[in-house]
């Protein structure tokens, strides 16, 4: 294992996260509660959703099932509250770059509301586990719109806005696992903040309960994900690697989650190992269009094709979609 990673630091439009994960569900709050001042809705929203006593069942009822009964990683309370601040965090910088997410490009709602989706969306994305992990996106979008009523409703006196907004959220809640992929930048961004959470202590849950697996054993070799402003495009994603073998989880679980929805014009992802790591094959790789470029030790590159097959048939549906009117 590497040396020890310094303290987390935080900075404005920045999310760290890395490992030993302790007190992350204060960690997080703090981190919304910040980003979210200004968008009283949004943080409103977020104050019920986290003390509701369904959406706390749910998240207890899906871990029970992903890990106890498959083997999986995390996907409970702990996973919400990560993504959730990891999601409100790209959108921040989104709309700092001037980017429109589809809730505000079609003139529906506002920032505030587009915090609002992203913050339901993504910390709710996961209950359906708990009926089944097949089908628990389907099962995800029954399971949250009566939690979405109760939280929305003494917020928007219009009941039309209001389920107009919900759809938003729905769609997230249905996208985030690509099936079918994502077709608004609000899902996008679920999905991609899903793909974010991939650190080794949320893995090590899943490998100590006997799930020795490519997954769980990835999961271990990623040290570190940081969330901040990028140079070529408004967000720039960086992981840090102990081991080569973490590369699984950045193109399996987090660049599919990229090029695979809105989210591949607006993201730069870069992959790293620690110099102290293993014995070194690659130095770094990175995402260029829908290809992994990686730098091996011998100072070569090489280029690896990423299936896009979802991308592609995000694309086509989105080009047949009708604009939905304000």
């Amino acid at each position: 294992m590497g040396a020890p990673l310094p303290p987390a630091e935080e900075t404005e439009s920045q999310l760290r996260f890395e490992t030993p994960k302790a007190k992350l569900i204060e960690a997080a709050q703090r981190s919304l509660r910040s980003d979210l001042a200004e968008f009283p809705r949004a943080l409103a929203a977020f104050e019920a959703l986290q003390n509701d006593p369904e959406a706390l069942a749910h998240w207890d009822m899906a871990n029970y099932i992903t890990m106890r009964k498959l083997g999986y990683n995390d996907h409970g309370r702990v996973h919400a509250f990560i993504t959730g601040a990891a999601s409100i965090t790209i959108t921040h910088l989104l709309l700092e770059a001037g980017v429109k997410p589809d809730l505000i490009e079609s003139g529906i709602g506002d920032g505030d509301d587009v915090m609002l989706v992203i913050i339901l969306g993504t910390m709710l994305h996961d209950i359906g586990n708990q009926v089944h992990r097949a089908g628990h996106e389907a099962h995800g979008v029954n399971l949250a719109i009566p939690i979405l009523d109760r939280i929305m409703t003494p917020l928007y006196a219009d009941a039309f806005k209001r389920i107009k907004v919900r759809s938003f959220i729905l769609g997230a809640i249905n996208c985030h696992d690509l099936n079918p992929p994502p077709l608004t930048i609000e899902a996008g961004i679920t999905a991609v903040a899903d793909g974010t959470d991939i650190t080794k202590g949320r893995g090590r849950k899943a490998f100590r309960m006997g799930s020795v697996d490519i997954h769980s054993i990835s999961a271990l070799a990623v040290d570190q994900v940081v969330i901040e402003a990028g140079t070529s495009k408004p967000v720039r994603i960086s992981v840090t690697m102990n081991n080569s073998g973490g590369i699984f989880q950045v193109e399996e679980v987090l660049a599919s989650k990229v090029i695979n929805t809105p989210m591949r014009d607006y993201i730069e992802l870069h992959a790293s190992t620690r110099p102290a790591g293993d014995e070194q094959i690659l130095t770094r790789v990175r995402l260029e269009g829908s290809q992994f470029v990686v730098d091996l030790e011998s100072g070569e590159e090489v280029a690896v094709d990423v299936d896009t097959a979802a991308a592609d048939a995000a694309q086509a549906q989105a080009e047949e979609a009708p604009v939905p009117e304000p």
